[in-house]
């Protein structure tokens, strides 16, 4: 490829716009889901690996808060330059409210609403709802390349209001994966979690009707879950991903790293990605959708 920049950039751009209004107008059954093709590669998915270990399992990714905030972001930490999203996924978007079973949840949808390829949840942590998931701009664009990977592949993306970590809270997304894997049948669901959100995941991971339903699970800065071991999801020996911050004040990235090193010793299907000098939203800032994703799909 002997192209400037500026000339892939745009050719990228216009391509995931068409593919977006493809699956939007088409109607028809998506094909199944495979490998994502690249989408921003360039801006998103360069990262310096300064260490792995565990047959390539784990990796430590270069992360400056100067480079990749101050750096990346117009307004810093709310509002990322703009040749970092396409906002032509936006006509793929809608906002809903959902009746699952009795439970009232209000999602925001991207992508198909039936005949979707796959699905990608994403949960939220403490004072956050669908908003977050759904913002173009917030953690570097992140979002709005995860709704064009989604989407723009014939996949649909959910980023849902939980109103509490509790059992009510896993009890709300599990209908919402029942939902998904309804209106799209046999096709691979994949839930991922980002702090406090994280307990949802966990919940899910004991629930077998949903764990039936899924593909994987993608848990960023997120509380440890000890009894892991004894839940469907391990049984069922789901793919699963850790990413971490080293430094993050909330969760420590170690319990998080001990419980990845003791799956990893039993041979599970599990990575981790810990982002040197990283803080607690660092991972859905930096975390690379579109490699997590096609390991999930493949393993």
């Amino acid at each position: 490829m002997r192209m400037s920049t500026s000339d892939c950039t745009v050719i990228s751009a216009i391509a995931a716009f068409f593919l977006s209004a493809v699956v939007l107008v088409s109607g028809g059954p998506a094909q199944a889901a495979g490998a994502l093709g690249p989408f921003k590669d360039d801006l998103f998915s360069k990262q310096t690996i300064l260490q792995t270990g565990d047959d390539g399992a784990f990796e430590v990714i270069d992360y400056d808060e100067m480079r990749d905030i101050n750096g990346r972001d117009q307004i810093p930490q709310k509002r990322v330059q703009q040749k970092y999203v396409a906002l032509g996924i936006r006509k793929a978007q809608a906002d809903e409210t959902l009746s699952l079973d009795g439970i009232s949840l209000d999602v925001t949808r991207v992508g198909p609403a039936q005949n979707a390829a796959f699905t990608v949840i994403f949960i939220h942590g403490r004072d956050g709802d669908r908003r977050l998931g759904a913002n173009d701009y917030s953690f570097g664009g992140n979002f709005n390349r995860l709704k064009n990977l989604a989407a723009g592949n014939g996949g649909v993306y959910y980023s849902p209001t939980v109103k509490s970590f509790d059992s009510n809270g896993v009890a709300a997304i599990a209908g919402l994966i029942r939902y998904a894997s309804t209106q799209s049948p046999g096709r691979p669901v994949i839930l991922s979690c980002a702090s406090m959100g994280s307990q949802v995941c966990w919940g899910i991971a004991r629930d077998e009707g949903s764990v039936k339903r899924l593909k994987g699970m993608l848990v960023m800065s997120g509380v440890t879950d000890p009894d892991f071991t004894r839940s469907a999801f391990y049984r069922a020996k789901l793919p699963l991903w850790f990413a971490h911050g080293s430094r993050d004040p909330v969760y420590a990235a170690s319990d998080q790293q001990a419980l990845f090193e003791k799956l990893h010793k039993a041979k599970y299907p599990t990575r981790f990605t810990l982002f040197q000098t990283g803080n607690h939203g660092t991972p859905i800032r930096m975390i690379d959708w579109r490699r997590v994703l096609n390991w999930i799909f493949a393993a």
